[in-house]
């Protein structure tokens, strides 16, 4: 179980760049088998995607138009089931992974007790334009801590524990679709746990440095549509906790966006359209309105395929977990 030959690497694509296909063969190298799942992408990136499936390991499924994140997943974790595959480990398009990260994530799980409840091994990154976020790294170190959640991209899944947890929130489309996924995981009695030394290089928006009083900022600039879904998709997922009594997570929901809100209006261009996608984020959130969105036909957002109407949204807060203990250093 604990192979590397044993894994499926899965990608998910939407107008992938051509260093793709530089970046690709570093991964396929580490595992038995890629699946790339392309979200409606463009006939340039379509051919470059064929001349890659040309290699007998990779298989390319072609969604027309963008379904989202989350059932790019699902659809990709169900083909590397349906090829025999124990586990996957889950690549964004545009991460670059170092030689030994597959390896290192299986081993990790190994000195792990129980690694049954294990649900998620996540790989500690560094910023591409933050480096100092990233830890040296030590050859040979196994360390790792649990965390509450881990990002998608160098996350390692047991096929047998996905079946346990349950499909990624095709609804979500993309934000937050992680985080969801671990809330779930750890509710359910599994643990998620991320390696300490970095493993791959990644870039989380476009994150410029900037100077307010004598204080250094960090602001993110993403894009209208991204600031959206994950303003709608926290408000959803602070709804769904049960935390909050009499619409309390209302309040909580507008509150989240204030940090985001106050550095877009201090540091960020196209201000004006991030502050109304924000608090139209936050809106559809309350309303319970999912899936695709307003943002389907917008530059660098989904495609303008509709998804189907959402069912209306009834709280289902986790059942509370004893947390385990952390892990020894």
């Amino acid at each position: 179980m604990d192979n590397p030959a044993c894994v499926c690497a899965v990608f998910v694509t939407y107008h992938p760049e051509a260093r793709f296909a530089d970046r690709l063969p570093g991964i396929s190298a580490q595992v038995g088998g890629v699946v790339i799942v392309d979200n409606g992408s463009h006939e340039p990136a379509l051919a470059m995607l064929a001349r890659l499936s040309e290699d007998p390991r990779v298989r390319v499924v072609r969604n027309e138009a963008n379904l989202g994140l989350a059932e790019a997943l699902n659809i990709g974790i169900e083909r590397a089931q349906a090829l025999g595959f124990q586990s996957v480990v889950l690549f964004d398009q545009d991460s670059e992974v170092d030689a030994d990260l597959v390896s290192t994530l299986l081993a990790v799980r190994t000195t792990t007790p129980q690694p049954g409840r294990i649900a998620v091994v996540g790989a500690g990154f560094r910023e591409r334009h933050r480096p100092e976020r990233g830890a040296a790294k030590v050859p040979g170190d196994l360390r790792w801590i649990e965390v509450p959640w881990a990002i998608t991209s160098g996350s390692l899944l047991w096929v047998a524990s996905h079946a346990a947890v349950g499909r990624f929130r095709a609804d979500f489309f993309i934000d937050h679709v992680d985080s969801e996924y671990c809330l779930r995981a750890r509710a359910r009695g599994y643990r998620i746990i991320k390696t300490c030394a970095p493993l791959m290089t990644h870039s989380i928006g476009a994150p410029s440095l900037h100077r307010f009083l004598w204080m250094k900022k960090w602001t993110s600039n993403h894009a209208p549509a991204r600031r959206y879904y994950v303003a709608r998709n926290q408000t959803v997922m602070l709804r769904e906790s049960g935390r909050y009594r009499l619409g309390a997570w209302v309040l909580a929901g507008l509150f989240a966006c204030l940090t985001p809100g106050k550095r877009i209006l201090l540091y960020e261009r196209r201000k004006g359209e991030k502050l109304s996608a924000l608090l139209r984020g936050w809106w559809d959130g309350v309303r319970g309105r999912l899936g695709a969105g307003p943002y389907a036909a917008s530059p660098g957002g989904p495609s303008p395929a509709p998804l189907p109407a959402p069912a209306p949204l009834k709280p289902r807060g986790p059942a509370p977990v004893e947390q385990p203990p952390r892990a020894p250093p």
